[in-house]
């Protein structure tokens, strides 16, 4: 058998953290599926925290601290090894990115902005600096990288399985100069066309629909239930009511059924990106 990787635990908050968490579930015998049994969590999601490679949940926290009998201690650290792993990104936040990286499927609707994933530099920066114009370059430049970070969502062949509704608003009303939209929409359908990202645009005559307002995502998981993200400015919320989550789910398959096809949305944000390229904004 393959000699076990050590955990460096001088490395970060996360790699120290997880160090203890396995150092003891060892001590008192358990192994991963034991330690999570009774939890939404797979023993697989556990390593990775042991490892550094995933952010606790503060309820597989709490559970863990029962089971290991460990006074509170990992509800009580978990926030700070959170912190520590995410910065450039709104305090709001955080626990979506936890949850991001082991989703299987996500699911994405926004009436304004393209989703942060897909975002090149000019257009998170126009983003950022609207919503906080009088922050630092360097906290300005430090959001960037964050969001750029997070590309492997819809970049990486083995990330999840994504669908996206757009509303043809965002094709129309550029948000940086002419030939940074080009290139930014030219992105979007190369991304498109390297993995399982699902394109659609939802055109701007397609009358009352759900969601009418705030950027909505939906999260589907092989071993917890599925979680709903809605976001404005300043806040963002996590919903993770079955029922509730249930009736938003429905309420998007509307709004993808009044969406354009795949392919021709894909063909209305190409038109898009050589219109601004030839300087017909707006066409």
């Amino acid at each position: 058998m393959a000699a076990r990787k050590d955990i460096d635990g001088s490395a970060s908050v996360p790699e120290f953290y997880g160090k203890e968490l396995r150092w003891k579930r060892e001590e008192l015998g358990l192994t991963l599926r034991e330690t999570v049994e009774g939890s939404f969590y797979g023993p697989t999601y556990l390593s990775e925290i042991e490892r550094g490679q995933r952010r606790m949940p503060k309820d597989l926290a709490h559970h863990v601290d029962r089971v290991l009998r460990t006074d509170g201690f990992f509800g009580r650290r978990c926030e700070d090894a959170r912190k520590a792993r995410r910065r450039g990104h709104a305090d709001y936040y955080v626990e979506v990115l936890g949850q991001e990286e082991r989703a299987v499927e996500i699911q994405h609707w926004d009436p304004a902005l393209i989703p942060g994933p897909l975002q090149l530099e000019p257009y998170i920066r126009a983003i950022v600096r609207a919503a906080h114009p009088y922050e630092s370059a360097d906290k300005t430049a430090a959001k960037i990288a964050a969001r750029r970070e997070r590309a492997w969502v819809y970049e990486d062949p083995k990330g999840p399985e994504s669908w996206i509704v757009l509303h043809e608003s965002i094709l129309r009303q550029p948000l940086i100069g002419a030939n940074e939209m080009a290139e930014q929409l030219a992105h979007i359908v190369e991304v498109a066309g390297h993995r399982r990202f699902v394109p659609q645009i939802l055109p701007w005559n397609a009358g009352a629909h759900p969601f009418l307002t705030g950027t909505t995502r939906f999260m589907t998981f092989a071993d917890a239930p599925p979680l709903m993200y809605t976001e404005g400015m300043y806040h963002g919320e996590v919903v993770d009511d079955p029922g509730l989550v249930t009736r938003y789910m429905k309420a998007y398959d509307r709004v993808r059924a009044a969406a354009l096809p795949p392919q021709t949305s894909l063909k209305m944000i190409e038109e898009a990106a050589e219109c601004y390229r030839n300087g017909r904004e707006g066409d």
